[in-house]
């Protein structure tokens, strides 16, 4: 384990494109994390944290060494690392949007290659080499899988027969005319630990906390507060066209026929709601932004 020098928790942040949104998360959570341009090592405003950036697909090996007691990571470099850590909870976010991630493999449009027998003796480029080789395995078949330090879908047809790569819509696959022929692994962004920090009760109960919070600030990006105020005869009609998270809070205003309403809705409804709120006698309608949302 390492010297945390005084500090509680030392901490695994990752760094390329997960970096921003990581910090947003934080931030959202409760935590300031202060960068420099040049500086690996954030500065925490909790005085029991300090941690370092580092690759995603390294974090797991430095949460299983301990020299990390925790971390964020993927579930697939903690699969293609197999790494021995305690995977804490899950956080699906990443650098274009909070939906699961998927690692594909792809060949050509116009490929003869059909399904995975047919990649027999082929050869095929990836950044997951242990994931693809041990699924290739599973199915029986013997193939040539080589590492790709990027731009992977640039190799075929000519440089390889297909590859494996990581997609969260497909987009970018059909953009360079490739067809997906089966999905290897879904994965997610996860906050693991290192297994001894997690049998300390302090560690343990510190990384909860930070889970705790992370995943209620990652769930309040799904969901807005609505307030607005109505006659008390329009309220039926007002709590019909609410689909709430709970049912909503009312309290009456100090002219005796009025209500004010509050409640918290799905952002993604949001847009829909409103002029139907508005038609049935809402008047000073307010959306406002949610920090955290714990169910």
């Amino acid at each position: 384990m390492s010297d945390n020098k005084g500090k509680l928790l030392n901490f695994g942040l990752p760094k390329g494109s997960l970096e921003k949104p990581t910090l947003n998360l934080f931030d959202k959570a409760g935590y300031n994390i202060s960068v420099s341009s040049r500086s690996y090592r954030p500065s925490f405003d909790d005085p029991e944290l300090e941690g370092r950036f580092v690759r995603a697909q390294e974090i797991s090996r430095f949460v299983e060494y301990g020299f990390f007691d925790c971390g964020l990571t993927g579930h697939d470099w903690v699969v293609e690392n197999g790494s021995d850590v305690v995977e804490v909870c899950e956080l699906v976010y990443s650098r274009a949007s909070n939906v699961t991630s998927k690692w594909v493999l792809a060949v050509p449009e116009d490929s003869e290659i059909r399904e995975i027998k047919d990649l027999q003796d082929k050869r095929i480029a990836t950044e997951v080499v242990k994931l693809t080789r041990g699924f290739l395995k599973q199915h029986g078949v013997t193939a040539d899988v080589e590492f790709s330090w990027g731009a992977t879908e640039v190799k075929v047809p000519e440089m390889v027969d297909a590859i494996v790569d990581l997609t969260e819509t497909g987009s970018s696959l059909r953009a360079n005319n490739l067809r997906i022929i089966d999905t290897i692994l879904s994965t997610s962004t996860r906050l693991i630990a290192n297994k001894e920090s997690w049998e300390t009760k302090a560690k343990r109960e510190k990384i909860k906390r930070i889970a705790l919070l992370l995943q209620a600030a990652l769930e309040a990006s799904k969901w807005v507060g609505l307030k607005l105020n109505t006659k008390k005869v329009n309220l039926n009609a007002i709590l019909d066209a609410l689909p709430a998270l709970r049912k909503p809070t009312i309290s009456p205003l100090s002219e005796d026929d009025w209500v004010a309403v509050e409640t918290i809705v799905e952002d993604k409804v949001v847009r829909e709601i409103i002029p139907i709120l508005r038609a049935n006698g809402a008047e000073g309608i307010i959306e406002y932004p949610l920090n955290k949302v714990v169910h």
